[in-house]
């Protein structure tokens, strides 16, 4: 029993860590084109502090990869064990399918307590001192956060500067959308929408902080969306605030990336507070049972993996990325429901968990009868 035990467990863990480092890496090459290049791309930021901010996403982005690894590694492997017959001599063996999955099952509970442990406080820790390294690279530079010659995303905003000099930018294009006030020389001072607009010449302003508070457009041509409907200017100019860095003041972080301690001590001031506490809850839930997917995953990828009986890897992972597909639904619809208490969307997060191991304990007690 040692022996089939031991060889299970090294089949699922060396899938599960081929599928874990492919998933990071794929996850974490997002983060840095989209994140960490944008502080490099100046060539003001050192190495030092960019290999700094690739190592803060990494635990962010292991919190993802972990399930999905659990996933594929139990799907693939029993598919491959169901088609050479390996299954068949177990239980020839006087074996039960049960008995034989259940080291499988303990390796998933220790996936989730590590899952856990990165999901409520390790990832929710890095993110924030990725976010207060991206505001001290700013600090050094007005301009380091802008990369010359590519698109860079400022809240609402996606902002482009062909050259970058200091402080100045050259021919600049803004466009998106914000709810921000118009801070306008010549422009009608309503709230802005939407714009599109371009402008040969831009400087970045400092704010009394020592963060870049604003964007100054000189010469400014296109078009913008107000209450009044489209306004087009030409050779206005034009004052953009940036609201993606720290304003002054001690920094809160957001709930996406508040740790699970944070949370609950945010649910328990805006109790006292009156405030809305479902967006508090709906992140708290997402934690917990996010968490937990590691056992939901691995409890229906084993009995799937069984009954597909296709030694191919594309089969496993089409069927892998559909649960994913399935299993996310949930937490994009729960999100998306944050703000309506009524509908406690934070039970949403656990449909799709309980759905799973019902389903993976359902299939197992079949897989055990003799076909």
């Amino acid at each position: 029993m040692w022996t089939l035990h031991s060889y299970l467990v090294r089949q699922v863990l060396a899938t599960c860590l081929l599928t874990v480092a492919t998933f990071t890496g794929i996850l974490l090459l997002g983060n840095v084109l989209r994140d960490v290049f944008d502080m490099v791309a100046s060539g003001r930021v050192d190495a030092r502090t960019a290999l700094e901010a690739i190592l803060l996403l990494i635990p962010y982005a292991l919190a993802f990869a972990l399930p999905i690894g659990m996933l594929t590694g139990s799907l693939l492997v029993f598919s491959r064990l169901s088609v050479d017959q390996e299954l068949t001599a177990i239980r020839a063996g006087g074996i039960s399918i049960v008995a034989a999955v259940a080291p499988i099952l303990l390796l998933a509970a220790v996936m989730t307590g590590l899952n856990a442990w990165l999901n409520m406080v390790v990832g929710p820790n890095c993110k924030q001192a990725f976010r207060r390294l991206h505001v001290e690279v700013a600090r050094r530079g007005a301009t380091s956060f802008i990369g010359e010659g590519r698109y860079v995303q400022l809240g609402n905003l996606t902002l482009y500067a062909r050259e970058v000099r200091g402080n100045r930018l050259r021919d600049v294009l803004i466009y998106g959308t914000t709810n921000a006030p118009a801070e306008t020389i010549s422009a009608a001072p309503k709230a802005i929408r939407n714009l599109d607009v371009w402008a040969p010449e831009g400087e970045v302003l400092m704010g009394t902080n020592g963060l870049p508070s604003a964007i100054r457009l000189l010469r400014l041509q296109g078009l913008f969306l107000t209450a009044d409907g489209w306004q087009s200017h030409f050779n206005a100019e034009h004052i953009e605030p940036i609201r993606t860095l720290e304003s002054g003041g001690a920094w809160k972080p957001g709930l996406t990336i508040m740790s699970f301690r944070e949370l609950l001590d945010e649910l328990a001031l805006r109790r006292e507070g009156g405030s809305a506490v479902s967006p508090v809850r709906v992140q708290i839930h997402k934690q917990l049972a996010f968490s937990f997917s590691c056992v939901a995953f691995t409890l229906i990828g084993i009995p799937l993996g069984i009954r597909v009986q296709r030694r191919e890897t594309n089969i496993g992972v089409a069927v892998a990325l559909a649960l994913l597909a399935v299993y996310y639904s949930f937490f994009i619809l729960g999100h998306s429901l944050d703000t309506r208490a009524r509908l406690h969307p934070h039970l949403l997060f656990w449909v799709p968990n309980f759905a799973f191991m019902a389903t993976g304990v359902l299939l197992l007690r079949r897989a055990e009868k003799p076909a």
